[in-house]
């Protein structure tokens, strides 16, 4: 199933256990949050991906022409000094914290945190549900942010990465432009070509070592990274390849590219499976290949864990 191999599937909730807030941000707050949003020009491209070690029950094509109109994007993922303010200024409590737990990554838990975890999937036995866990305490209890305050905001579902949108007068951004964004003109596997690794060199932050066993983090990372680490691609945007999932608006069906638009497209059905773009530090070619441009996934809108975040997108600046 999309979505299995980089982020677990939970139950999925009642719709007044992850209710958010509408409040705008204004004044300060909000020059803060559309501080780093970048205007793009729009237009045509090709988008999706017919690649031989592709995914086709994801949907990844086939290839087609889509038009977009201009759009502005967020330079960087959301990051924990960004949610914090946020939660600060709205009060705002994520899905995680109302659940009581979210999941984590295996090698960020001690083995008496995973004694005590129930539940654990038996499909990716490396996620294991942990009390406590939520965007401020990324480990659970006794865990913080210090020293992460520019990574990622992690632990947030779809419905909160909306909340934090709505608040900045924004969006989440749909796929299209999510992909329009990400290629920056390219039309190869990865912003800067055909290799993960061009020349040897590490230009994402994605798995480094056998999956999921130990990460070398020869890319200089073992977790999330910065949201400047790495260079931007031809846009001046970062990360867009690895590091933490993005949430998109769209719901998610493998038939997208089958049934949306070719101008400015989008999906949106009754169902609770919602798309996220760009892999992750977790993906690898052994196990989860999804950091690649066409490549595409969803997950159910409540579910939360050490790998999924998001940016905003608004209507052209």
């Amino acid at each position: 199933m999309a979505g299995a191999c980089c982020a677990p599937r939970i139950a999925s909730q009642p719709a007044t256990a992850v209710q958010a807030k509408a409040i705008r941000a204004t004044g300060e707050d909000l020059a803060y949050a559309q501080a780093h949003l970048l205007a793009l020009p729009g237009g045509s491209f090709v988008m999706g991906a017919e690649d031989a070690d592709g995914n086709p029950e994801d949907g990844e094509g086939p290839r087609r022409s889509v038009t977009l109109s201009p759009f502005a994007l967020s330079r960087f993922t959301v990051t924990n000094r960004d949610f914090a303010r946020f939660v600060a200024a709205t009060g705002h409590v994520t899905t995680a914290e109302r659940l009581g737990q979210s999941h984590v990554f295996h090698l960020f838990l001690s083995p008496a945190r995973k004694r005590q975890a129930q539940a654990v999937p038996a499909d990716t036995p490396w996620w294991y549900p942990t009390e406590g866990a939520f965007w401020a305490c990324p480990e659970g209890p006794g865990s913080d942010i210090a020293g992460r305050e520019n990574h990622p905001v992690v632990h947030v579902s779809w419905q909160d990465a909306m909340a934090y949108a709505r608040w900045t007068g924004g969006t989440l951004p749909s796929e299209a432009q999510w992909e329009f964004a990400a290629r920056a003109g390219s039309e190869d596997r990865f912003p800067w070509g055909s290799d993960l690794e061009p020349g040897g060199k590490h230009v994402c932050n994605v798995w480094q070592g056998r999956f999921p066993g130990k990460n070398t983090g020869a890319d200089g990372f073992v977790g999330t990274a910065p949201v400047d680490a790495y260079t931007p691609n031809a846009f001046g945007l970062y990360n867009m390849i690895g590091n933490v999932w993005e949430w998109c608006a769209d719901s998610f069906t493998p038939d997208y590219h089958r049934i949306t638009a070719q101008t400015d497209p989008r999906h949106e059905d009754e169902g609770d499976l919602r798309s996220a773009r760009g892999g992750s530090f977790l993906c690898h070619r052994s196990y989860c290949n999804r950091y690649r441009l066409g490549a595409r996934t969803g997950n159910r809108a409540d579910t939360t864990c050490s790998n999924l975040g998001f940016r905003i997108a608004a209507p052209r600046l």
